[in-house]
């Protein structure tokens, strides 16, 4: 679980902090549109990933797009997204710099609209 390390200790316990309360709600209505915790990108592709929760074995929940067009909202493994290396090595890539501005079916909406997430 390398990605934990990339990810920081913040962003890990608030998307595991959002796991857990969201774990409950799940088929309800009172389900949370959290706003997404952080944004994961390959440098060398087109994929990017706005993450909102987390549970322990490393099953993600948020908004994916691997650069296909269509970016649609739900799990993946971040264990499966680390195995991935690029050129030089590059793994996936947390963007420090970028904080939500809107809940997740937000940016789902608009990326629908325009093939990719805007973010």
């Amino acid at each position: 679980m390398e990605w934990k390390a990339m990810l920081g200790p913040v962003a890990l316990e608030q998307l595991q902090a959002n796991h857990r309360e969201q774990e409950p709600l799940k088929g309800t209505k009172r389900k949370i549109d959290f706003l997404p915790v952080c944004k994961l990108f390959l440098l060398w592709a087109s994929a990017t990933w706005l993450v909102t929760e987390l549970d322990e074995d490393g099953l993600a929940f948020g908004l994916a797009d691997i650069g296909h067009g269509t970016p649609e909202l739900g799990y993946f493994s971040l264990d499966e997204i680390w195995e991935v290396v690029g050129p030089g090595g590059l793994r996936v890539e947390r963007d420090i710099h970028w904080q939500a501005k809107k809940p997740l079916s937000q940016y789902a909406t608009e990326s629908r609209r325009s093939g990719y997430i805007k973010a």
